[in-house]
């Protein structure tokens, strides 16, 4: 199995993401989506990074479950309930993915959301990983 992340230079360049992944081999893995959820079913992280770094904890738990670890992540999908914070993030958002997932980034979006599930959730990710 392999990605290969591919960033072509006539785009912008990427940062935080791929801009495409080409998955050879392997099984397809898709994470549901995942928020500030503690083992008690209760949302913790009252500021954005807190909340992103949980829901990446958790939607890593789930991937190591299915035998994948963060370098098999081809697509992350992130809904945030205020993109402009999540700008205003993107450095500390980027430092927790650095030392959570390292530097092997998926394709990757950000979605705007009204609101999510659990409404005192500000994030959640959900992805699609190609594992051996």
């Amino acid at each position: 199995m392999s990605l290969d992340r591919l960033n072509p230079a006539d785009l912008s360049p990427p940062t935080g993401f791929s801009h495409a992944v080409v998955a050879t081999g392997g099984r397809l893995v898709f994470l549901a989506g995942q928020t500030a959820l503690d083992t008690d079913g209760k949302v913790v992280g009252g500021s954005l990074p807190a909340q992103f770094e949980l829901a990446l904890t958790n939607l890593l738990a789930a991937l190591a479950a299915a035998g994948g670890t963060p370098a098999d992540l081809a697509r992350v999908t992130v809904y945030a309930t205020d993109v402009a914070d999540y700008r205003a993030h993107a450095p500390e958002l980027g430092r927790i993915w650095k030392r959570l997932a390292g530097r092997d980034y998926p394709a990757m979006a950000v979605i705007g959301a009204v609101r999510l599930w659990d409404e005192e959730c500000l994030v959640e990710l959900d992805g699609i990983a190609v594992v051996d």
